[in-house]
């Protein structure tokens, strides 16, 4: 077997050479070739044995072009699951083009948290749910706290403080009917 492992490995080029067929991006291209190496690895070494024994080293590189293509095309390969759509999504939603006096400013993962990123809006709106909140008694904003800020579900909340899961809810719906009042929402 460690015969045909280091066969395999020799194959790197020319298993690349088979993507430019496909897509052209070189992240992409390396990125399916090393699951391609997870996959050869990961299977029934006696499959692995029987395609070499009838096929010879042929027979593997028929074998990887067919793993190749479907995980670079198909929206169903372990491939896309774990690099494409993901990394697709992130991008996307992420990555704007906006213009602010004559500027162009590229929104990315990298700089998502930065203050001079994010709207002023939202930041003045969260200033003013924090006022409201401070003027509350301190039970209900230091629930609603909990539950919003920390992202807590009502029943983790329940489970940390003791406290039932019907009363948290009660005191996060109070809390929020009174923001939307006093916010005017």
């Amino acid at each position: 077997m460690n015969k045909i492992y280091l066969e395999i490995a020799e194959l790197s080029e020319k298993f690349k050479e088979m993507c430019y067929g496909i897509t052209h991006n070189k992240t992409d291209i390396e990125d399916a070739v090393q699951e391609l190496y997870i996959y050869f690895l990961s299977m029934n070494p006696s499959v692995l044995k029987n395609i070499y024994e009838k096929d010879g080293i042929n027979g593997i590189v028929r074998y990887g072009a067919v793993v190749l293509k479907r995980a670079l095309t198909s929206k169903r390969s372990p491939f896309y699951y774990k690099y494409k759509k993901y990394y697709t999504h992130i991008n996307n939603y992420y990555t704007t083009n906006s213009s602010l006096t004559n500027k162009e400013i590229n929104r990315s993962i990298e700089n998502l948290c930065k203050k001079e990123f994010i709207g002023t809006e939202k930041w003045k709106k969260l200033e003013k749910i924090d006022e409201q909140l401070d003027k509350m008694f301190w039970y209900d904003s230091s629930i609603f706290k909990l539950y919003y800020y920390e992202g807590n579900t009502l029943d983790s909340l329940a489970k940390k403080t003791g406290i039932s899961r019907n009363s948290l809810f009660t005191t996060i719906d109070k809390v929020r009917e009174i923001l939307k009042e006093e916010l005017n929402e």
